[in-house]
């Protein structure tokens, strides 16, 4: 699919500091195609609550009040538009019939703010691509008229407190009303399935440039120097997808092994006993860059996921950049996960981690290293929107 026209609306802005699915699918987009990149729009709530010193918000509010451009050039075919409206906060409202009058006037005004910016690209027709915006973009199908919508689900997102108030009811609505759906897991994939026959695995891609297997890191100081084997997660550290239990478990029952995390805590790791067993080390937040050269310390990696309706459908890219740099990984058995089998060993419980990471300290080999890193090769974002591209070709969507 080339020389198109495409507007990606999602949860995730352009200035959001995790690795971002959806910005990597509109970075492979723009290969071929232009690209509106539109921002989640800022609510009254939002703005409320936030520090008046955060940049973000402040940004955001000069582009409301005009004294900024919302348009912004990232490259030659790739644009970033910050919406000039404020949204009314309304997820607390008990009552879906109200809920949707007054998201359908939320709707409005976002719609109307993109308006703004097709014009000034020139946009006369395009395709919209929906990364799970269940609600702000609700209605865009039917105020944009897009030649063809598509919704990207990459999360159990009714698994959330915030989504499953009002998205029990929305969200079926939503993927049943856009002529494509399309699923970075099989689980994932059918669940959509439920609500709209056009629905698609597409996988997902790993961002490899920053992982390249070639290059060599220089290892922190702050993993090599503990003696004995290193155990690592590298990711925002929350209780929502990771077992807080499990990992203390882990480093309680084998005091000879280093456990290290790398990553932003939320309260519930903040307030933990973790910080209180001594073989594990919270190494905090670290730039993307810096990333690799962690991830390289480390004798195994591992991803001790809690069992939720969150996380039993999720595909969780970091396991990707694990096996991009050939390293030994453990990881809590899914359904999606089952895909990484010949390349991951795949725990249960406790005894399933402790026995796991034995045989990988034991069993590494540089014919199993080279084996990872050629199957995290074959997870390419070219790969998975080049899936979309087939998706659309095979239900013959666009004339």
């Amino acid at each position: 699919m080339k020389a198109q026209n495409i507007v990606i609306v999602g949860q995730q802005p352009w200035d959001t500091e995790i690795g971002s699915n959806c910005k990597n699918i509109a970075m492979e987009f723009a290969k071929w195609n232009t690209v509106l990149y539109v921002n989640s729009p800022l609510d009254r709530i939002t703005k409320w609550r936030s520090s008046k010193s955060d940049p973000k918000i402040l940004k955001r509010i000069k582009i409301i009040k005009h004294q900024e451009n919302g348009l912004k050039k990232i490259t030659d075919n790739l644009y970033e538009y910050y919406p000039d409206v404020l949204l009314e906060s309304i997820n607390w409202i008990p009552m879906d019939t109200i809920f949707d009058f007054l998201n359908c006037i939320n709707n409005k005004r976002f719609a109307e703010s993109i308006k703004t910016a097709l014009q000034l690209l020139s946009f006369d027709s395009f395709i919209l691509f929906n990364d799970s915006d269940m609600f702000r973009s609700y209605y865009l199908i039917e105020l944009l008229k897009p030649k063809l919508s598509i919704y990207y689900s990459r999360d159990n997102m009714l698994a959330t407190d915030y989504f499953k108030k009002h998205g029990k009811k929305f969200e079926p609505k939503i993927i049943a009303k856009n002529n494509l759906c399309v699923a970075n897991s099989a689980y994932l994939m059918k669940y959509c399935l439920q609500y709209n026959d056009k629905s698609f695995n597409i996988g997902q891609g790993c961002d490899l440039e920053i992982l390249n297997a070639v290059q060599s890191y220089k290892l922190p100081n702050e993993v090599i120097d503990k003696i004995g084997p290193k155990i690592g997660y590298v990711g925002v550290l929350t209780s929502t997808r990771l077992d807080i239990e499990l990992i203390q478990n882990i480093a309680l029952a084998r005091p000879d092994w280093n456990i290290f995390l790398v990553g932003p805590e939320d309260e519930d790791f903040k307030k933990s006993r973790l910080h209180d067993v001594q073989n594990v080390y919270f190494l905090g937040a670290k730039p993307i860059k810096e990333l690799p050269a962690y991830i390289d310390a480390f004798n195994v990696c591992f991803n001790p996921q809690i069992l939720n309706a969150l996380t039993i459908g999720n595909y969780p890219r970091k396991i990707d950049e694990y096996l991009a740099l050939g390293k030994p990984t453990i990881a809590t058995k899914t359904e999606t996960m089952e895909t990484f089998k010949q390349h991951v060993y795949l725990a249960d419980d406790l005894n399933g981690y402790i026995i796991g990471i034995e045989s990988l300290i034991k069993n590494n080999s540089e014919q199993a290293i080279e084996h990872r890193k050629s199957f995290a090769k074959s997870h390419t974002w070219e790969n998975s929107v080049n899936s979309i591209y087939r998706a659309i070709d095979d239900t013959k969507l666009l004339t």
